[in-house]
């Protein structure tokens, strides 16, 4: 009779998980993202889609740990506060909602902001979502993404999102670079 250990088969279970995530998170150039900032450009990276494709949702999930909180937010007064399975499902819905499976849809970095202390990061993100030929111009928000680097690299913890508006605007350090304003004559 063989006996089976089980603590062992949790180990081979985990250590294969674990070996799926990094594999899953690996960027286009094949290797896994190094740094928080690159982890977070992933993520928009996989958010941001064709016409006719989606997600992969898998992916998404691989660069976050199983217990993340994502709070985005859902009206002018409100936030929602999801798992990243959550996420996933409410990211799925919007593609159904509005119809964005066929034009495509885009989040691109604006501007980005990190600090990285030992095992822990923090990055602010300003960035702009857009649906290609929508008439609708691109809406920007804010994301604060809290990271911790495990053994398997670099992890999304949190995510707390922010839009701006007329009475709360884009924070001074995260407007882009631009023209200098014109100097006052005196």
């Amino acid at each position: 009779m063989v006996r089976i250990d089980r603590r062992a088969v949790g180990l081979l279970a985990l250590g294969l998980t674990l070996a799926v995530a990094r594999a899953a998170a690996q960027t286009e150039s094949g290797t896994p993202p190094e740094t928080p900032e690159e982890v977070v450009d992933r993520l928009y990276e996989l958010v941001t889609f064709e016409a006719g494709l989606t997600p992969d949702w898998a992916e998404v999930r691989a660069l976050f740990l199983d217990q993340a909180v994502i709070v985005l937010r859902t009206s002018r007064d409100a936030s929602t506060v999801l798992s990243v399975d959550g996420f996933v499902a409410d990211f799925q819905a919007f593609i159904e909602r509005a119809d964005v499976k066929e034009s495509g849809f885009a989040e691109t970095v604006v501007t980005m902001r990190s600090m990285v202390f030992g095992d822990i990061a923090h990055v602010l993100v300003l960035y702009e979502a857009s649906i290609p030929g929508s008439s609708r111009g691109p809406q920007q928000g804010v994301d604060s993404f809290q990271l911790i680097r495990t053994e398997g690299g670099w992890r999304v913890a949190s995510v707390v999102n922010e839009v701006p508006t007329d009475a709360r605007p884009v924070p001074q350090e995260l407007r882009p670079p631009g023209p200098a304003p014109p100097e006052e004559e005196p």
